[in-house]
């Protein structure tokens, strides 16, 4: 493993909010920060070359909306060839959150993604992927 060292020059602003990254994140440095989202950077070009990936589909909603929990249904049907198992955890009386694990091209899986995160109604929704070929 070869390590390199650079200067590396920022405005002010630019490294007043790394800071703050640093920070808000608990990394030691600012260079296991630049480090993280460096690789972070290279990991999501790479989903956007269609490479096969697995992950999950994280989303919360209010379970009291009924139209939410059969949107998801009916969504998850239509790709079920990228579901490979789908549960629903209630947080509360009010809240659940719904788990899919998913596996498919990165391209597909965003789409799906973006198709149940976008349901009106969903408090919170994320994609998280890595390569799986």
């Amino acid at each position: 493993m070869a390590l390199k060292r650079f200067g590396v020059s920022l405005e002010d602003q630019l490294l007043e909010a790394l800071d703050k990254y640093v920070a808000d994140n608990g990394f030691t440095n600012r260079s296991q920060a630049i480090r993280f989202l460096v690789e972070k950077n290279i990991a999501e070009q790479k989903w956007q070359c269609n490479h096969i990936v697995a992950g999950t589909i994280i989303i919360m909603y209010d379970q009291t909306r009924k139209d939410i929990a059969s949107r998801i249904t009916e969504i998850q049907q239509a790709r079920q060839e990228l579901i490979l198992s789908s549960s629903q955890y209630y947080i509360n009386h009010n809240f659940c959150l719904h788990i899919a694990t998913v596996m498919g091209s990165a391209h597909e899986l965003t789409a799906l993604s973006d198709r149940l995160t976008t349901i009106k109604g969903i408090k919170h929704g994320k994609l998280v992927m890595s390569r799986a070929d």
